[in-house]
């Protein structure tokens, strides 16, 4: 399957009423963007229900999980549930599968001990399971959340690859490098469609803190080569700056760019903004620099 390079990242696609998120997602489409991101939280909106709706709301994009939470239901339901969307919907959907994190699922009951062998063994047995269902032309693309080298060599040895989130054009360089030539590289690029510095970053500086508090986004910051203090809190302004790119849409598109010079084969662009709702306006503003790329 071939996702484009350019893709729509949206939180909203599970926290917004259905009627807007149909209309946002046609509305998507229609600019010209080649996939839909979309994220789940173990108490919102289930994410293969979510997929079947933004599929049947639209017509050619794509739509991939990032991520589907691998704590929400066991393998057997995961694996029915992709093979059914690519039945319905051939070359259109793409499973990403993720660990989430231990502060969110272990107050839920679950053990996060050994995260990697976790998925290495969840996706194990989702290739083993029988499928009776109308079987789909070819198989859903999966893809794993990765951010750190162990989950991003699994990621590159039992999948088609990987989907880094809350991530500077460093970490595209280092995934590469480990992932190799041949496996997917997709990822997320928060941005915020505002030139004055102050104002950019304090848009920012209400999406970092959430991050920043859990350990796989601050230890992964680390490894990049960041410092405590820039991790710290909501991020220095060195940090805000590289995670969030900024700026008017010839700057973002430069950043998306950097993604895709420094390994990337499609990029998930998160828009920040001050209003309520999908910030369809400013995807409308960066279409025409982030497409022609």
């Amino acid at each position: 399957m071939d996702i484009g390079r350019i893709g729509v990242w949206q939180a909203g696609f599970i926290s917004e009423p259905a009627a807007a998120t149909a209309a946002a997602a046609a509305d998507m489409e229609e600019l010209g963007y080649e996939a839909l991101w979309f994220p789940e939280a173990l108490i919102g909106k289930e994410c293969f229900a979510t997929a079947g709706f933004l599929l049947a709301s639209t017509e050619r994009i794509r739509v991939a999980t990032g991520i589907a939470n691998v704590w929400a239901r066991d393998a057997l339901t995961t694996s029915c549930g992709a093979n059914t969307l690519e039945e319905a919907y051939p070359g259109r959907f793409v499973l990403g599968l993720g660990i989430s994190h231990a502060e969110q699922v272990g107050p839920l009951g679950f053990d996060y001990a050994r995260p990697v062998s976790t998925m290495r063994s969840y996706v194990e047995r989702m290739r083993d399971m029988s499928y009776i269902g109308p079987e789909p032309g070819s198989p859903p693309p999966l893809i794993l959340a990765a951010l750190r080298p162990r989950m991003l060599e699994l990621a590159r040895d039992i999948s088609e690859g990987a989907h880094p989130y809350f991530v500077p054009v460093e970490h595209t360089r280092r995934a590469r490098k480990i992932l190799g030539d041949g496996p997917w590289l997709a990822p997320e690029q928060t941005v915020v469609l505002e030139t004055n510095a102050a104002k950019a970053r304090s848009i920012a500086r209400e999406f970092t803190p959430f991050y920043l508090s859990k350990a796989n986004y601050a230890n992964n910051l680390l490894w990049c080569g960041y410092s405590e203090e820039d991790v710290a809190g909501a991020g220095s302004d060195r940090l805000v700056d590289d995670v969030v790119a900024w700026g008017d849409a010839d700057a973002i598109a430069a950043r998306v760019q950097a993604h895709l010079d420094a390994g990337a084969d499609h990029v998930g662009v998160q828009v920040l903004h001050d209003g309520a709702g999908f910030p369809v306006p400013q995807l409308r503003e960066l279409a025409p620099a982030l497409l022609a790329l």
